[in-house]
């Protein structure tokens, strides 16, 4: 693979982690979390935190073991084939989702610029699958060039948001936040349900440790990325959301599939509402650009190791494992098509708790990975663990019934696939 073999470097990779972090949910999830008013401040601190600590352990492991795949190599490290199958499954079935969630994101930012491309779920639906495809286009051109793309979305979208954020305090109403908890759920129970929605902000905490085969000095490169990226996106990303619950009414909040656009819009005009329309629009293509490269990766390193079918380690004259790419971007356009009718609020916030219930079996078995891998670590790397454990399973709680539900089906799909390559591949 010398034709591209570290082809990321170090600004590409913070690149990768803040573009993936900054994608749909700063400009869609205040809408999602309207229900909870000023209580979701609280989850927002759980996650910011927890991203943090995991953020950590991810780091650590990436100077312990530099091996192609990220959660999934350290699983199979530290547990074996089977729990390393696992990981990669879940894993790849929460990469595929959330690129169904932010095509969704894409086609609602897209609708606040020109609603006429939204006008229907059915032209919403085509919206996101067309962002989809644009896409897989370019990460079939080479991992370089998703990188270079990378750099160049990431610049457009962090600019303008931190800009909005801090500029937007000032238009923040204090009668916004009242009542504190307009749910009238116990907080115990707001923490949970917020921080599984939050945490879908701060997916992509691990993007830089999954294509470490194609990064430049990875034992370096990718903990700094992972740290300065998660810091950077989190804050930004916590600061922007907050100021767009402070400055719509309630009511108007719930049902936009554009808020960031629609506060923009109420309080400087239309034309600043167009315009933070299409960073959010060029945000969310921005983010789908990475996590389409990731899908690819999570793939190409399981079926290396031998445990997803050979196909997906099959590379074209560029690099690039265009089968692996291909498969999991109709599957995510198979979840948009069957689920099209829905709104787009409502569609985005299944897709995420969707995906975010897939990525925290890998956010926990890393976690359990670091435990067996780094026996001697310091005490105060131990706390982080268990902060960072605790954390996942109370976000695993959060995401509901119906999404873990759905979570254990796709989990339990990639079964008879781990048992065919076990006893039937030689």
């Amino acid at each position: 693979m010398s034709y591209n073999r570290r082809a990321l470097g170090q600004w590409m990779l913070i690149a990768l982690v803040i573009g993936n972090i900054i994608g749909s949910g700063v400009f869609v999830l205040p809408a999602a979390l309207a229900p909870f008013g000023a209580a979701s401040l609280i989850g927002w601190g759980i996650s910011l935190g927890g991203a943090l600590m995991l953020a950590l352990v991810y780091a650590r492991l990436a100077q312990l073991i530099p091996n192609h795949g990220g959660a999934y190599a350290y699983a199979r490290t530290a547990f074996g084939d089977r729990v390393g199958f696992i990981v990669a499954w879940s894993y790849w079935v929460c990469v595929w989702s959330a690129n169904a969630a932010i095509a969704v994101a894409f086609a609602g930012s897209l609708g606040s610029v020109w609603p006429a491309a939204t006008a229907t779920p059915l032209r919403s639906a085509l919206c996101a699958l067309g962002a989809l495809w644009v896409c897989t286009a370019i990460n079939l051109s080479g991992v370089r060039e998703a990188g270079r793309t990378a750099i160049v979305m990431t610049l457009l979208k962090l600019v303008p948001l931190v800009v909005f954020g801090l500029v937007g305090l000032g238009w923040v109403h204090r009668s916004a936040f009242e009542p504190f908890n307009p749910s009238g759920l116990p907080l115990v129970r707001v923490a949970s349900s917020v921080a599984a929605l939050t945490l879908w902000a701060f997916l992509g905490l691990e993007t830089a440790t999954v294509p470490t085969d194609v990064v430049k000095d990875p034992q370096r490169t990718v903990p700094r990325a992972t740290i300065v990226g998660v810091a950077i996106a989190g804050l930004a990303t916590m600061l922007a959301c907050t100021v767009v619950i402070g400055m719509l009414p309630a009511d108007v909040l719930r049902t936009s599939a554009a808020p960031m656009a629609e506060a923009a819009r109420r309080v400087w005009g239309d034309a600043a509402g167009v315009a933070i329309g299409v960073v959010a629009t060029v945000s969310c293509l921005g983010a789908l650009n990475g996590w389409v490269l990731l899908q690819a990766q999570t793939t190409l390193a399981a079926a290396q190791d031998g445990l997803f079918p050979a196909v997906f380690a099959r590379l074209d004259k560029r690099g690039t494992p265009w089968i692996g790419l291909l498969i999991s971007s109709i599957l995510a356009s198979a979840l948009i098509a069957s689920n099209y009718s829905r709104t787009l609020v409502a569609l985005f916030t299944f897709t995420i708790l969707l995906s975010t219930a897939a990525t925290l079996v890998p956010y926990l078995v890393t976690v359990l990975a670091w435990w067996r891998i780094d026996a001697t670590a310091r005490r105060w790397r131990r706390w982080i663990a268990v902060g960072a454990l605790a954390f996942s399973l109370w976000a695993l709680i959060g995401t509901g019934a119906e999404t873990l539900m759905w979570g254990a089906v796709l989990l339990l799909a990639g079964a008879p696939i781990y048992l065919w390559r076990r006893y039937f591949v030689k």
